[in-house]
């Protein structure tokens, strides 16, 4: 069993400068920086328009230490192949190749792209920061919105449709690494990039980033309405390794906790949601309850098959 990353093993080096363009309380920035750290210097990034080529800023003014192509909003996935075979020709396969797009550039406008890579399995790491909107251009829903979210495209009722499950749609492609992680949960999200860049083929990591100005709380709660997604199992921390999946971290120790927070908790902590009523509430709650009640009895399932092997 590996040994889990803690706040005195991380790495001391830091992999950006003390300063950037993200908005104050910005998940993302927590994520990037850790992030970062796991992936190392030997690293090129491919981004497309986003929150993250605001935080990173354009060169000579950059906040990041590493090398940094911006592309097109659908191209990511596809610019990351070229970087690639560039790398493949020059003899640099050591070299780590990333994408890292926001919910908009990967669910939506970037899923061509990326599901053609990891059909042809194409050797690099992709991840989503999703902070559940088009923050950047001025809080549009996107597939990721969850449902009852209000956003300036969904002003009236919130957002009608279901949250799109991008995860579970790369899974579905066979890669072998599939993970959520939580910018609230840092040292989560690192140890599960350092276990991706041991595999070969396509690799996915969706990052649930809280957004103060979209989501719509003080900027000192970040970490707080983060870790309260978690708790209420409203967004579970999981990996998918070579089609076996299991549940990580905090999402883990609520399998034995066998007690979520009510999904109201979260719910009330954010203006996005306060057209929700309290039928809808209950309902989100029963999805919630639903799905962790097969977690539970999946795990009974594969504790009494340990228990008589």
């Amino acid at each position: 069993m590996s040994t889990k990353t803690t706040i005195l093993t991380l790495p001391k080096e830091e992999l950006v400068h003390p300063g950037n363009r993200a908005c104050t309380g910005c998940g993302l920035s927590i994520a990037y920086r850790i992030g970062v750290k796991a992936l190392g210097p030997d690293t090129i990034l491919v981004v497309p328009p986003s929150c993250l080529t605001v935080l990173q800023g354009l060169f000579p003014v950059c906040s990041t230490k590493l090398p940094v192509l911006n592309v097109t909003f659908a191209s990511t996935a596809s610019a990351a192949t070229g970087v690639l075979s560039a790398l493949k020709a020059q003899g640099r396969e050591h070299t780590k190749v990333v994408g890292w797009a926001g919910d908009g550039g990967t669910s939506d406008i970037g899923i061509q792209a990326l599901s053609g890579a990891a059909e042809r399995g194409d050797d690099f790491l992709f991840m989503c920061y999703d902070n559940e909107g088009y923050m950047n251009t001025g809080v549009q829903r996107s597939g990721t919105t969850p449902i009852g979210a209000v956003t300036t495209t969904t002003p009236i009722k919130g957002k009608l449709q279901q949250k799109k499950d991008v995860p579970a749609i790369m899974a579905a492609h066979g890669i072998d690494y599939v993970a959520t992680a939580s910018a609230a949960y840092p040292l989560d999200l690192y140890d599960k990039i350092k276990k991706a860049l041991t595999l070969e083929g396509t690799k996915y990591i969706h990052i649930h980033t809280p957004c103060p100005p979209g989501w719509g709380f003080e900027t000192r709660y970040s970490i707080k309405i983060g870790r309260l997604a978690v708790e209420s199992g409203y967004f579970d921390l999981y990996e998918v390794e070579k089609g076996q999946f299991r549940l990580t971290g905090a999402s883990e120790k609520l399998l034995e906790k066998r007690k979520l927070t009510p999904v109201r908790d979260y719910l009330k902590t954010q203006s996005r949601f306060r057209l929700l009523g309290d039928e809808q509430v209950e309902q989100i709650q029963a999805q919630v309850d639903e799905k962790w009640a097969r977690y539970w009895q999946a795990a009974e399932q594969a504790a009494t098959a340990a228990a008589t092997e």
